[in-house]
């Protein structure tokens, strides 16, 4: 199971670099983690995004909207439409258990990330003379 979610997420991570540049592999899980932390609405995920370090390279609206669209085609979240208070309907997000079982294995893959970054970065100070 593990392997086939670690497919997954390269496949979601190629996608998501190929239409939405450097932050692109990242916006999945960091909605997702959002999610699972507390669903939410759509804007309140794009503010929230700033967390994650995407100050200049926010994603906008319409990237958030499509991944969060996506997500639910694919059962990773769930949404209900909010029709009480004041202004439009809001959909409300909150992810599934799939979600919570693919931020599982994130986890081991961005511990990989990290370790093949610090051994490329030992091995570029050693070029660079740092």
């Amino acid at each position: 199971m593990v392997a086939r979610q670690s497919k997954n997420v390269e496949k979601t991570g190629e996608a998501s670099q190929n239409s939405r540049g450097k932050a692109g592999k990242l916006i999945e899980p960091c909605l997702l983690l959002l999610l699972h932390e507390k669903p939410s609405h759509g804007y309140d995920l794009i503010d929230k995004l700033v967390e994650f370090g995407f100050e200049e390279d926010a994603p906008d609206p319409g990237t958030v909207y499509r991944n969060l669209r996506r997500m639910e085609e694919e059962g990773l979240v769930k949404s209900t439409w909010i029709t009480e208070g004041p202004g439009p309907a809001k959909r409300l997000y909150e992810v599934t258990p799939k979600a919570t079982e693919l931020l599982g294995t994130w986890v081991k893959e961005v511990e990989k990330s990290i370790e093949r970054l610090e051994n490329f970065l030992v091995r570029l100070k050693e070029f660079a003379k740092v």
